[in-house]
């Protein structure tokens, strides 16, 4: 009996075993901690519900949902070192697919980057790629390994800020070569170069897109050759022929830069120097779970905790740096800088406002500031902070820091741009003189309006502006400058200007004040009238003055009827616009334009239902299938994440600029979250029940559904108590 129990337990250890690489859970060094939760693969794996995506994909459509890496990478780091099979896509790597080409240092989930492909090859012939399994391939935070099927060759990767450190154990060690894709990226490729210096070491760059990224490499065997073929061209490659004297497994250390090849060998020397593959996998664990450790679960399901602990990882791998070991950065006028900070991207702001930069602030509150301060540099050289994409919510996430006591940066330098961004034609805000004038930004009134027609997305735009408006207003009225916070304040209302009351939705406006005639508030477009949404879902944006909107729709009971039939009007799967997709009713969790919506019933006394909503998008649309691996929308560098961070943990930042949270139910039964200063701030949800009754804060009962951030700081207890 007791061996028959022993055999039945083997058997099912080694189908667990085989089941976790299958769905891409950590099998590798790894056995502890919180990383342990962490699956990368989520997020690579392709949505084709109808049912979730709220139409029948097109022939030939794969859905922009997820759009995520499994490779390696430290916290907003400069190098990600990710598989690619499929140039073009998203994140490079498509769970679906059966053939990597390469393995790449750069990632965002945006379809850039994906720069400097290299794969080990054996015997290649002219064929470069290879065929493999998920069962051969594993990834956990820092590190990804995968077994190449064509040319018999283990692979393993981990990663350093701005290096990559590749293994490579060939089955046959004659004929070892390791190919340099230099003429492909997600990007177009403008120019490429690479040279052999001395018995093992490569050198040289790669331009597409964002610019020349140097590489300066080492192997631990010497080079026979080095075989360039099309040399500087989009078709061009490089092949290294490795030598046979040594038969153990093959290692590249390459270190990037955006500045030159000095940097990169000083990148290299100062980050990997004599380390090995483990010392570096073991360093890049560590420093990912000193970050994930910071908020600490009890209780919930364990799909639960990995998908928490997922999402806090992706929150924090973007924005990327950008500067070397020695603080120099190619500014964005290309010229070289020496700074005393870390230069970084812009973050993707049309996203990441909402949330993600918030969390980023509380998380690593020092790469916010080094954010704020290569905002700023950007802006001291083109007289505008930047934004990205749409909007210009750099006012709300850098008032946001700094109203939660991120202040390390020049406020009054920083705040003078923003009021030119605010104010200037030709900058940050597209039509600002129109806006300024009228209150609103219209549209033209076109016959036949399609997804595709162009136009200003002048809602959209209006409602953005306005609550950049009332973000930059309080940074206005913090350092004292009472005109333009009043000034900025008025100007915040404007979202009223694009109310129509007639069809209770926001609504495109003519340039004479008439309202856009052919309007259909289900259909949506990419700019027309609304940035990527459709009337349904911008009709509840007025994060600054949920009190002013719901008096738009005629108080509660009439903004509680709207708000019922946003979440129940059933989509038309006809209306197909790629990325407006992953329907409650007419509510769009694929995207980010109504992410706030949710949460309002909170502003009519009805939390109970904004909880309904909540849990339903919590466990529903994040793992969507038997896997675990599909999300519903793009991540967008976090912000789909932080989304499910913030809402599993109970506290969301409704009005991301105002230094408060709302208090909805947590998914667990406490939550420890380490402030940075010594301090914890403890939630507590104790019974299974979902329905919020009441907020303790420091066993004081709380009015209101808002906490301040004053508990990060001072640290402190929330009892939210259910029915």
């Amino acid at each position: 009996m007791k061996s028959k129990v022993k055999s039945n337990l083997g058997l099912f250890l080694l189908v667990l075993l085989v089941s976790c690489k299958v769905a891409g859970v950590n099998t590798g060094q790894s056995k502890t901690g919180y990383t342990r939760y962490v699956n990368p693969f989520i997020g690579t794996a392709p949505l084709t519900d109808p049912k979730v995506l709220g139409y029948e994909l097109p022939r030939g459509w794969r859905s922009w949902a997820g759009l995520t890496y499994p490779g390696s990478s430290l916290p907003n780091a400069m190098v990600q070192l990710s598989p690619i099979t499929e140039y073009g896509s998203g994140a490079g790597y498509e769970y679906e697919d059966t053939f990597i080409y390469g393995f790449t240092h750069t990632n965002k989930g945006h379809w850039n980057l994906c720069n400097i492909p290299i794969l080990p090859v054996s015997k290649p012939g002219t064929k470069f790629g290879s065929k493999f399994s998920h069962e051969r391939e594993s990834a956990e935070p820092a590190f990804y390994q995968v077994f190449l099927e064509d040319y018999k060759v283990n692979v393993s990767l981990t990663s350093t800020l701005r290096c990559g450190y590749h293994k490579y154990e060939y089955t046959d060690n004659t004929d070892r070569q390791i190919l340099f894709d230099l003429g492909k990226a997600n990007n177009k490729v403008s120019s490429w170069k690479i040279d052999q210096v001395g018995n093992s070491v490569l050198q040289g760059h790669q331009e597409a897109g964002e610019g020349r990224i140097y590489f300066y490499a080492t192997l631990n065997h010497t080079i026979d050759k080095l075989e360039k073929r099309n040399e500087n061209t989009p078709q061009g490659l490089a092949l290294v022929h490795i030598s046979n004297s040594n038969n153990g497994p093959v290692e590249l250390q390459i270190a990037l830069s955006y500045v030159s090849i000095e940097n990169a060998k000083e990148n290299l020397a100062q980050e990997i120097g004599n380390k090995s593959f483990n010392d570096i996998r073991k360093e890049g664990t560590q420093k990912w779970e000193a970050l994930l450790s910071k908020i600490q679960v009890k209780g919930g399901t364990e799909k639960q905790k990995e998908m928490f602990y997922s999402c806090l990882y992706r929150s924090c791998l973007w924005p990327a740096l950008r500067s070397d070991v020695n603080g120099e950065y190619t500014d964005v006028k290309r010229k070289v800088i020496k700074a005393d900070f870390n230069y970084y991207t812009t973050p993707s702001l049309w996203d990441t406002y909402r949330n993600k930069d918030v969390l980023l602030g509380i998380l690593s509150p020092q790469v916010t500031l080094d954010v704020i301060k290569s905002m700023k540099d950007i802006g001291d050289k083109t007289g505008f902070i930047p934004t990205f994409f749409h909007g210009d919510h750099a006012a709300s996430s850098i008032t946001g820091a700094y109203l939660r006591g991120i202040d390390g940066f020049d406020v009054k330098g920083t705040y003078d741009l923003l009021l030119r961004n605010a104010n200037i034609e030709g900058g940050t805000r597209p039509h600002i003189k129109e806006y300024i004038q009228k209150g609103y930004i219209s549209d033209p009134d076109v016959e036949r309006p399609h997804v595709e027609t162009k136009g200003k997305a002048g809602v959209s735009k209006t409602l953005e502006y306005a609550y950049d408006d009332y973000s930059l207003a309080q940074l206005a009225k913090k350092l004292g400058d009472t005109t333009n916070y009043r000034i900025l304040m008025e100007r915040s209302k404007n979202y009223k200007n694009v109310f129509d009351p007639s069809t209770g939705f926001m609504r495109g406006r003519l340039e004479n004040g008439d309202w856009v005639k052919n309007f259909n508030p289900q259909y949506p477009y990419y700019e027309y009238m609304y940035r990527e949404a459709n009337a349904w879902q911008v009709s509840f944006y007025a994060p600054h003055d949920m009190k002013g909107l719901i008096g738009l729709y005629g108080g509660a009971a009439k903004f509680e009827a709207k708000l019922d039939s946003l979440f129940t009007v059933p989509w038309n799967p006809k209306y197909i616009a790629r990325n407006v997709e992953t329907m409650v009713g007419q509510y769009c969790h694929g995207n980010q334009p109504d992410h706030e919506a949710p949460f309002a019933y909170h502003f009519i006394g009805k939390p109970e239902k904004s909880q309904e909503i909540i849990d339903h998008i919590l466990d529903n649309l994040y793992g969507i299938d038997e896997k675990g691996l599909t999300l519903c929308g793009m991540d967008d560098a976090g912000e789909m994440s932080a989304w499910y961070v913030f809402s599993a943990l109970g506290l969301y930042p409704f009005s991301a600029t105002d230094a408060e949270y709302i208090v909805t139910a947590p998914i667990f039964d406490e939550v420890r979250w380490d402030t940075g200063n010594g301090k914890v701030l403890t939630l507590k949800k104790p019974g299974k029940g979902r329905g919020i009754t009441s907020i303790k804060v420091n066993g004081k009962v709380n009015t209101g559904y808002f906490v301040s951030h004053d508990l990060f700081k001072n640290g402190g207890v929330v009892d939210v108590i259910t029915k």
